[in-house]
């Protein structure tokens, strides 16, 4: 009888590791650039060669395409100053942006950055992105919101899951091969998430890419900020009023 119940413990310790065993994964910096320090990002994404990236803070929020290389802003649209800008994603010729918690949307022209439309939306705003054929927003809850491209009306939810347990404050999304990745605000973890099921895949720890304790508002200038470059496999990440935006790689699990 002893021996039964050991054993029986034996292997719920077993399936409780393997159940707890989400792989974490390191990085290695491939390449650093220049990112603004007055940019407190909300949203990045990489497009035909430029990163766009959306800033918040009411007063401040802007739209902008930037220049990789230098971090040089070459186009700037201001939001409305009653506005806190967040996410943007891109659809085909257009750019859309949330705003904090006004339940409002705006629409730009990807060109021009001329406001062509707005939406609404009940709750806050905090993220977008997208895959061929839907938008995904996050809202700062464990609860992702799939939303029609064209109406951008929300169609279905993924509920985000850690073995189980919610996984809140997701903030900055990007679709990177087949998965989606999202800053969990205030921590140097990046999840990344099966959207077929919700469930964390896998985590990527950016502890120690950048010493954030040196910024001027460390508590609010945080990691915030992904976009990725699928013709050239390149992964970017950055934070609020970073100095740096860093071209990155993952390393898996164990390795050196």
């Amino acid at each position: 009888m002893i021996r039964r119940y050991c054993l029986a413990l034996a292997l719920g310790a077993l399936a409780c590791s393997a159940q707890a065993a989400t792989p974490v994964y390191g990085y290695r910096v491939v390449h650093v650039y220049p990112h603004d320090t007055s940019a407190y990002t909300e949203g990045l994404l990489y497009k035909d060669g430029y990163l766009y990236e959306s800033t918040g803070e009411a007063g401040e929020s802007t739209v902008r395409k930037v220049e990789l290389q230098t971090g040089k802003v070459l186009q700037r649209h201001d939001v409305p100053s009653a506005y806190f800008g967040e996410g943007i994603v891109d659809w085909n010729h257009e750019l859309i942006q949330l705003t904090w918690k006004d339940q409002l949307g705006f629409v730009y022209d990807l060109a021009s950055f001329k406001q062509l439309r707005t939406f609404n939306y009940p709750g806050e705003g905090w993220a977008l992105t997208r895959d061929s054929k839907h938008l995904y927003m996050s809202d700062g809850s464990p609860v992702l919101r799939i939303l029609d491209p064209n109406t951008l009306t929300a169609t279905g939810s993924i509920m985000v899951t850690d073995n189980g347990a919610p996984v809140s404050n997701l903030n900055e999304l990007e679709w990177v091969k087949g998965e989606i990745y999202a800053n969990v605000w205030m921590t140097n973890r990046i999840a990344r998430i099966d959207p077929a099921t919700g469930n964390v895949t896998g985590w990527i720890d950016l502890t120690g890419l950048l010493d954030v304790s040196r910024l001027p508002d460390p508590g609010n200038d945080v990691l915030n900020g992904i976009a990725y470059d699928e013709q050239h496999d390149r992964l970017f990440v950055t934070g609020k009023r970073w100095p740096k935006l860093f071209e990155i790689t993952l390393v898996k699990p164990g390795a050196p």
